[in-house]
């Protein structure tokens, strides 16, 4: 059971801190969210896993999402920029591959 803290830090009931990216921003603009949690003091990369492995273990799903490893579901995306040094760069993506398939590629050439 976990009880919300605020808008993205959750406590276990067994004392862990964990921040997931959850709840701020309306679906289609959840990206931008990344850049509050770094303007609010997060670094990039922690942002970057609140979203994804930090997700994956608050929900028990960490044997299967959150990684990029054999057996895990991955879902990949592609950015022009380094989301490590600037997360807003998560806000325009360029290329998507859903459950291996390509389901957006704005980086092919034209």
């Amino acid at each position: 059971m976990l009880r919300i803290y605020s808008h993205f830090t959750l406590f276990t009931l067994l004392g862990r801190l964990k921040r997931t990216d959850s709840g701020v921003h309306p679906h289609g603009d959840n990206a931008k969210q990344f850049g509050k949690m770094v303007e609010w003091g997060m670094k990039p990369l922690d942002a970057i896993q609140a979203a994804t492995v930090n997700a994956a273990d608050l929900l028990g799903w960490a044997d299967k999402i959150g990684a990029l490893e054999t057996g895990h579901y991955a879902d990949l995306i592609a950015v022009s920029g380094d989301p490590a040094s600037d997360v807003r760069v998560l806000e325009s993506i360029k290329f998507v591959m859903k459950g291996g398939a390509v389901v957006r590629n704005d980086l092919a050439a034209k």
